[in-house]
């Protein structure tokens, strides 16, 4: 019954760790928005390199695409870049994403503490900023930024707004950023006239893959490139960022549930051994209850009942034990294992198999036990 209570808990234990990598990927990826595309300069990457120039996106790309396509509800061109920022001894090197207003509904940022940008602070070149969790933290520990000036490159800014925390992304802490208005960071602080980025917020009922499509067709269009030539630019598809992690998560998954179910396997060859030990031991009890007028089918439910009851119980410990073991781990880890209902049922049901599939032989040996040779048995 060890065997299936480890197996059982393994099981349970890495499906659970399955389920929770999921729900953190998936969280990740969401977090910065749905139903988006994301336009960045460049082609495809080619061997490890971009190919094509990373200056390739202007403002006017942006104004395009929203003006000739009535599926985009929004966009939001960017200017990204690193720089010190300092409040009184505190500083830190930290990414300055210069944005219009629209960002933060498009990436489904919260303002925490004061305010966002407003249009005019974009049109008047406004020296405001918008700071991440991370960074008001690290810059102000615990006290209220709002209201304060920080400087960036030298250059003084108000702060009117945290940003609500959104987690590392792993490629990309948006908590550590400083957010000022696109004007602002093209003009006064990064210096330059192409984009880092464009993201494109596509209405509910955009189909992303004809958007694309068409957003490639105007940016070919607009940067004069001839049929021959290759994109300078490439276009992602958060959905498909989606599909692709969910895709991941759930192989993974599977082969931690595969390398964990080893364990019942040897866990089931161990009940297996249990029960011809047994049979030996009750051939007599076995001769007698033939000789009452058992029949082989009698003798047979018996012992594989008692052997799906051995694995029965096993699994039931063995949920307990998966249960204790995703707690533990994410009592003490930043990691939330995800123990989910259909991974209870397939546990129960997984070990209920194993108790017929190796129960069958040692009950099918106690049916088939001639009562005369069993009775003389000693």
């Amino acid at each position: 019954m060890l065997g299936i209570i480890i197996g059982v808990g393994a099981v349970i234990s890495m499906l659970a760790l399955g389920s929770g990598a999921k729900a953190q990927v998936m969280g990740r990826v969401t977090a910065m928005g749905t139903n988006l595309l994301v336009v960045r300069p460049g082609g495809d990457y080619r061997g490890g390199v971009r190919s094509e120039s990373n200056k390739s996106l202007k403002l006017a790309d942006a104004e395009a695409i929203l003006r000739e396509l009535p599926q985009v509800e929004a966009v939001a061109p960017l200017v990204m870049g690193r720089a010190q920022v300092k409040y009184f001894n505190h500083n830190m090197n930290t990414t300055i994403t210069g944005a219009p207003m629209t960002y933060l509904s498009i990436r489904a940022f919260e303002v925490d503490q004061g305010q966002g940008f407003s249009a005019l602070e974009d049109e008047h070149v406004a020296r405001v900023a918008l700071l991440g969790a991370n960074a008001a933290e690290l810059l102000f520990t615990g006290q209220n930024p709002v209201g304060e000036i920080v400087r960036i490159k030298n250059v003084n800014f108000r702060v009117i707004g945290v940003l609500k925390a959104k987690g590392d992304q792993g490629w990309f802490n948006p908590d550590d950023m400083v957010v000022i208005p696109f004007a602002t960071a093209m003009k006064q602080i990064l210096g330059q006239d192409h984009l880092s980025e464009i993201d494109v917020k596509l209405a509910p009922d955009a189909d992303a893959g004809i958007v694309e499509e068409r957003i490639a067709a105007i940016l070919r269009a607009n940067h004069r490139l001839l049929p021959e030539v290759e994109d300078d630019f490439h276009v992602r598809n958060q959905t498909e960022l989606v599909e692709m992690a969910s895709s991941f998560t759930r192989t993974f998954s599977l082969l931690l549930g595969g390398i964990a179910s080893i364990s019942l396997i040897v866990g089931g060859i161990g009940i297996m051994n249990i029960m011809l030990v047994t049979v030996t031991e009750r051939t007599r009890e076995i001769g007698v209850r033939k000789a009452i007028g058992a029949r082989e089918w009698d003798i047979l439910r018996q012992f594989l009942l008692e052997s799906i009851l051995i694995s029965g119980v096993g699994g039931i410990l063995g949920i307990g034990l998966g249960f204790g073991v995703s707690w533990v781990f994410s009592q003490f880890t930043d990691f939330t294992m995800l123990i989910e209902g259909r991974s209870i049922v397939l546990a129960l049901a997984v070990s209920a198999s194993v108790g017929i599939f190796f129960g069958y032989y040692p009950a099918r040996r106690a049916a088939q036990l001639n009562p005369i040779e069993a009775l003389r048995y000693e």
